[in-house]
């Protein structure tokens, strides 16, 4: 289940149970995990604050309680989120709340609770985690090894989460072998700046050595736990290979700051792999800015073997801690490949792949494409970017598994970019980019939504506007700017998600967009939605599109792509040929009184007929998209009469008086007209689709769910036209039109008939 439709459940089974009733407290707990989960999956902090709140309710009415299991599952829980908050936010106060009540947690869980062991475990994780805030003293570490010590008596072998207690006992121990004994001496004589820790006085001082030791035998174990290339196998190698080294130098008077040929030859293969690792996240070629030749991955990881800032990156290895030995890596490597990309409007004389392959774009005539790429890499030379990366020749197009993953990944490498630059060779130095063409192409799109940082520049190569700010995202003038030319609100323009929530902006952003191949109209858009399809170049638009449209709803259930007015596509009756039709729509009537339905609402028998619809719409299932088959709840009102008037004798158009059970009359023109079977009796039904997320977003959170289902119901909504097929199948008719259904008063709403139409 969606978790945003999970916390709207759990919402009105709350709503459902107010305070004088039994019940009340698990209510509030089940509202405080749907928060809580939908804060890890979309880490909104709003959610997670939210969820605090909540279970501090729950375990206010459970504090008098004789059922421990409850007061120690409220205790447990709240004290999660405040350590998830601490995690997000790093406010100190919350660690310590989340350890008060992980003790109290865990009186209530004594020896033989099934649920021991996780609160052991938590426990021991934010001692730890304190230990690491405080650094003064090692008694919380101390507590934290035995804690861990006896949560993995609890996890024995085959138990899912013995290879994390595993790992987080042997980090403990490293850690207390790093703070006393031989390795406090080593870390005061060897680390700048940074004053020794005081030891603690009952320790013996043979026992850093033992921990150590007994660190190494957790990780060894834990690596026997999971195969390599899973996630994990990378962090506990290298967390084996620290601790190993961490031993060896513990047995010399003085550790050497020359590294041995073993230890350099493994520091020399460790950054290679992470090198390797990285540059998977990035395009398949760049152009290295200061030879001005193109290479591939290889060629890459190459130049960086052989650079200085390699060299200079051993060294430093050779002289930090082995702890810091990955963080170092994985940062210097990533400067390293920092690249810039380009986004323009293709012009006449582009170089390809094989144009440029095997030479320096330098040694080229600086004419039509190349002279571009010329000024675009002499751009990155001054922002000191070593790599850049331009769409024309950096893909192999002739190379349909390339092309293919190009299209798959080119939102995340525009993501990935330190800076998108935007050429716009149709504007001048002093002109408006509002006019530019480039906001009139498909592609480019995402290439405005997916980059963190973005300049533009003019026909000139000059900043628009002389602006000298590193991110033009970032200039308030510039937003508005961006904001009347696209269409896109300024939040989703400085910080867009990918993703497929509220699919049908997204869908009307585009529709004003054009490709010079027909199918890159939904293949652009692939990035944007998140959505992994494959390219199928050759095949037509309308299918192309169709692809798209069935997998948003498939993955995500959105009905709004249903919301559109145009020529519907052969792919499916309820998609458009054309993504124009999502262009903006005329607004629907204006709201109805809603003083009429809160009083209606207030009568027990209205009351008692509203929670049943509104139980029967919450077991509704998700829309979905099954084998060109459109599974589709909807609120069905059947057409009575359809009636043509007379048609227009100046133009082709055909006017329909249309009633349809629990609607106002309406009337709809259309171009061409309707085909004969419509106008049989009962061949016709107005529907509205069906989501939970159409509960009105306006009404206050402590409304009752019948009350949010009452004014939702109210409105004028965009109605689809379906005519029944043989073997009960649907499909829509007349979407060259906007169809805005009013519903009758109270009847109109009360007497709906739900049901679930298979559209084709």
């Amino acid at each position: 289940m969606d978790s945003t439709d999970n916390v709207l459940r759990k919402r009105a089974e709350l709503h459902r149970c107010p305070p004088w009733r039994d019940g009340h407290d698990s209510a509030l707990h089940s509202l405080g995990w749907a928060l809580f989960q939908r804060f890890k999956k979309e880490c909104k902090i709003d959610d997670l604050n939210e969820a605090i709140a909540t279970y501090q309710a729950a375990l206010e009415l459970r504090l008098f309680e004789n059922n421990s299991y409850h007061r120690s599952t409220s205790l447990h829980d709240l004290a999660l989120c405040f350590t998830y908050r601490y995690a997000n936010q790093g406010h100190f106060p919350d660690l310590e709340e989340a350890i008060t009540l992980g003790r109290a947690a865990l009186e209530l869980r004594p020896p033989g609770n099934p649920y021991r062991g996780v609160s052991l475990y938590n426990l021991a994780c934010n001692l730890w985690r304190r230990f690491e805030e405080e650094k003064v003293t090692i008694c919380n570490l101390d507590e934290a090894i035995e804690l861990h010590r006896a949560a993995l008596e609890l996890r024995p072998s085959g138990h899912p989460d013995r290879f994390s207690s595993l790992q987080n006992l042997a980090v403990c121990l490293s850690d207390r072998y790093y703070y006393q004994g031989v390795a406090a001496d080593f870390k005061e004589t060897s680390t700048v700046g940074c004053p020794a820790r005081p030891l603690s006085p009952s320790r013996h001082p043979d026992r850093g050595t033992a921990d150590l030791d007994e660190a190494i035998a957790l990780e060894q174990e834990a690596l026997q736990l999971i195969v390599p290339g899973h996630h994990h196998y990378d962090i506990s190698r290298q967390r084996l290979t620290a601790y190993l080294q961490m031993k060896i130098r513990s047995q010399a008077s003085i550790p050497s700051l020359d590294p041995s040929p073993v230890t350099h030859f493994d520091t020399k293969q460790v950054i290679r792999d992470v090198a390797s690792e990285i540059l998977k996240t990035m395009p398949t070629r760049l152009l290295h800015t200061h030879s001005g030749f193109l290479c591939n991955r290889d060629a890459q990881l190459s130049q960086f073997m052989r650079s200085p800032q390699y060299c200079q990156l051993a060294s430093s290895c050779a002289t930090c801690e082995p702890a810091q030995h990955m963080k170092l890596i994985r940062t210097e490597v990533s400067k390293y490949f920092r690249f810039m990309t380009l986004s323009h409007r293709w012009g006449e004389g582009e170089p390809s792949l094989r144009d440029i392959e095997g030479r320096s774009i330098y040694s080229m005539p600086p004419n039509g494409g190349i002279g571009k790429l010329h000024a675009f890499c002499a751009v990155a030379l001054k922002r000191d970017y070593l790599w850049a990366w331009s769409d024309v020749c950096c893909i192999d197009k002739d190379s349909s598994a390339e092309l293919q993953e190009a299209i798959g990944s080119m939102f995340a490498w525009y993501r990935r970019s330190a800076l998108t630059i935007v050429y716009l060779s149709d504007v001048p130095d002093s002109g408006s980019f509002r006019s530019s063409e480039w906001f009139e192409r498909g592609w480019t799109l995402q290439e405005l939504l997916a980059p963190k940082r973005l300049r533009f520049y003019t026909r000139t190569w000059s900043p628009y506007k002389k602006l000298t700010s590193s991110n033009h995202k970032a200039d308030a003038g510039v937003l508005e700017e961006l904001e009347r030319a696209t269409g896109i609100e300024s939040r989703f323009l400085a910080n867009f998600s990918p993703g497929m929530d509220d699919a049908r902006s997204r869908l009307q952003w585009a529709s004003f967009r054009r490709t010079t191949r027909p199918e890159d109209t939904a293949y652009s858009l692939f990035g944007i939605f998140d959505i992994h399809l494959p390219v199928l170049y050759g095949e037509s638009a309308e299918n192309a599109l169709g692809r798209l449209l069935a997998e948003i709803i498939s993955q995500s259930g959105d009905i709004s792509v249903l919301d559109w007015v145009g020529k519907r596509s052969r792919f499916h009756s309820c998609f458009p040929a054309r993504i124009a039709s999502y262009r903006t729509l005329p607004l629907p009537s204006p709201r109805p009184n809603a003083e009429e339905y809160t009083s209606m609402g207030e009568q027990p028998a209205a009351l008692l007929a509203l929670q049943t619809l509104c139980r029967t719409l919450a077991k509704s299932p998700l829309p979905r998209f099954v084998t060109r088959r459109l599974v589709l709840p909807c609120i069905a009102h059947r057409v009575t009469t359809i009636q043509m008037r007379v048609p227009s004798s100046c133009a082709p158009r055909y006017t329909y008086e249309i009633q349809a059970y629990g609607l106002k009359s309406l009337e709809i023109t259309l171009t061409s007209q309707l085909e004969s079977a419509a106008m049989s009796r009962d061949a016709l039904q107005l529907v509205r689709p069906w989501h939970l997320k159409l509960l009105d977003p306006y009404i206050k959170d402590y409304a009752r769910t019948e009350e949010k289902l009452l004014h939702s119901l109210g409105r004028p909504f965009h109605a689809l036209l379906l005519i029944e097929l043989p073997h009960n199948e649907y499909k829509r008719i007349a979407s060259s039109a906007l169809i805005i259904a009013q519903p009758i008063g109270s009847t109109g709403i009360l007497e709906s008939d739900v049901r679930i139409f298979d559209i084709v």
